[in-house]
């Protein structure tokens, strides 16, 4: 059994690590893609907007999927798609070409990130321990190797297609061969039910109890989406910097998120999932403290250090704590809480931009900065229940692993 959990462990890490550059490759071309497709300023919002509202969807319809099937089939099958389709976008040169590639990607990445996480937070029970910032690590390592194919393909001024190509024709196959190995815990998606009735332990999901973790997670995601949209505008515009520099914060962003998720599961097994949430929103306010007050471009890569290595912790740990306040629900539970990524996305460039424009940008970020630390009001809401683990208390392996997916 711990073999097959081994093997499902490293199946499910290379999955997120697909996942992960896949959609670093996306979101550092858009520039290209508008000019491919000649989107124009005005259109492009819409298309960039309608990514995540069908990521929400195709997350929705999951939850609904996994009551009849398996979430390794749904991973297996969608992630193939969003390759696909990340391809798609590279090949076409019609406006109604683009919409369908970016309108597939948007539905398959929404299937593939709730799938992923239920994985995940299953493989975590079975192991009775924290491993889920490993898995996010992972992500954040292909994000840093899509940026640097995407940086390649600008730099040699290679047409997208030629620039995707190679990696689809890499990666789709090796993680279509690795889903043999994905393995099924018992996700419990019983029939979601919003309101009042039920309870934590039982089996549908009453949404106001998930709520805080709800909110967490937007409020992660609009400090992240601050980061990617900002960071390079605000480091040339407001802090002076050269237009090379300002694309250094970004990197070195996603350099911190790697190593604090490389070291996150450790951090959580000696003090606690609760503490080290708590520890990234002040790290994560911190930076955004820093950025808004820094008098050059240095002391603002400083801020936007700190923001990595805080709001890297955040997202994973609010799955897995998703996953131990509804164990006999955890594929539902995560559908739905997987939605509000989408949603934090949506909320954080635009808001940023309007009070940017009304206000200032200095201003503008001691609001994400805000939000973070209402993490803090939530933190208990990370707490484990009565299983243990991630707290210090660590179970023996010797528990039910679940299906492996290979004979689906």
């Amino acid at each position: 059994m711990t073999e097959v959990l081994r093997r499902g462990r490293g199946s499910l890490a290379f999955s997120f690590f697909v996942q992960g550059a896949a959609f670093a490759l996306l979101v550092t071309r858009i520039p290209a893609i508008q000019d491919q497709y000649a989107i124009s300023d005005g259109l492009l919002p819409v298309f960039l907007a309608a990514v995540p509202i069908l990521a929400g969807v195709g997350s929705v319809c999951t939850e609904k999927l996994v009551k009849r099937v398996r979430p390794s089939r749904v991973l297996r099958w969608s992630q193939p798609v969003v390759l696909l389709a990340l391809l798609g976008a590279g090949a076409g040169d019609a406006l109604w070409q683009a919409a369908l590639a970016l309108g597939a990607f948007g539905l398959a990445v929404g299937a593939l990130d709730a799938s992923m996480n239920m994985l995940g937070v299953s493989l975590q029970r079975a192991y009775g321990r924290s491993i889920m910032l490993g898995f996010h690590a992972a992500y954040s390592l292909g994000g840093i190797v899509g940026a640097s194919l995407a940086w390649v393909g600008a730099h040699w001024q290679l047409s997208l297609f030629v620039s995707y190509l190679p990696v689809v024709v890499l990666l789709l196959p090796a993680a279509f061969v690795g889903s043999r190995w994905y393995v099924d815990g018992d996700g419990g998606a019983g029939e979601g039910v919003d309101g009042a009735e039920g309870a934590a332990g039982g089996s549908s999901v009453v949404f106001k109890m998930l709520l805080p973790l709800c909110l967490v997670m937007t409020f992660a995601y609009i400090g992240d989406s601050t980061v990617s949209n900002w960071s390079a505008k605000y480091l040339q515009d407001v802090l002076g910097s050269s237009e090379q520099l300002s694309t250094v914060p970004y990197n070195v962003y996603m350099v911190m998120t790697l190593v604090g998720r490389a070291l996150g599961d450790l951090g959580v097994r000696r003090f606690g999932a609760v503490v080290v949430v708590r520890f990234g929103a002040v790290v994560a306010a911190a930076g955004f403290g820093v950025v808004a007050v820094a008098p050059g471009a240095w002391v603002g890569m400083l801020g936007f250090t700190l923001l990595g290595l805080g709001l890297c912790v955040i997202v994973p740990q609010t799955f897995a704590a998703a996953g131990r306040l509804f164990p006999n629900a955890s594929d539902s539970a995560i559908a739905r809480l997987n939605v509000f990524n989408y949603v934090g996305f949506l909320v954080g460039s635009p808001l940023v931009g309007a009070l940017g424009d009304a206000w200032n940008y200095r201003g503008a970020m001691l609001v994400p900065m805000v939000l973070v630390l209402v993490t803090l009001v939530y933190a208990r809401s990370f707490a484990p229940g009565a299983d243990r683990y991630g707290d210090g208390h660590e179970r023996p392996r010797t528990v039910d692993v679940g299906r492996g997916s290979n004979g689906l």
